[in-house]
């Protein structure tokens, strides 16, 4: 009876070991791995470095923000709820995607309004382009002054 449970505990480890060793060492230990808290701290920008996502700033703060989100982990909270919690203790500008809510919509519609009216203006000022070369590369025969331009040179030969 115990070698039987000394093979499946063993069994149990090897499959256990199968996975990459930051996974098991996660699972045995409760606390979320390092890629978990880095998915977290890319989309939360460093509270001392301008637009720098946490999980690459090096600075003392980004560290402790980074085990701040690996204790809320380790304590059942969501991804949505470690930005919640950030966003409600340091402010909205920590986020690295504004929620969609109030004048944040702005961010997501003005871009692509301006640019569909850019090309709207740029389509109506090429055809009216085109349609102005023509007659502006060509003078008229019925100019005045280039049929008078046209006897004087005729006039020096």
């Amino acid at each position: 009876m115990r070698l039987l449970a000394f093979a499946v505990a063993a069994v149990l480890l090897l499959a256990a070991c199968a996975g990459s060793p930051a996974a098991l060492n996660s699972a045995l230990q409760g606390t979320p791995s390092a890629d978990q808290v880095n998915a977290v701290a890319k989309n939360l920008y460093c509270p001392v470095c301008a637009n720098v996502p946490l999980d690459v700033c090096g600075t003392a703060a980004c560290a402790q923000w980074r085990g701040q989100i690996a204790d809320l982990l380790a304590d059942g909270y969501s991804e949505q709820q470690v930005y919640d919690y950030f966003a409600a203790h340091y402010g909205q500008g920590v986020l690295a995607v504004p929620p969609a809510r109030g004048l944040n919509w702005l961010v997501y519609l003005l871009p692509p309004a301006v640019i569909l009216g850019a090309a709207l203006l740029l389509g109506r000022n090429l055809r009216r382009w085109q349609q102005a070369a023509p007659s502006a590369a060509k003078p008229s025969k019925d100019d005045e002054y280039t049929r008078q331009l046209e006897e004087e040179l005729k006039a020096r030969r």
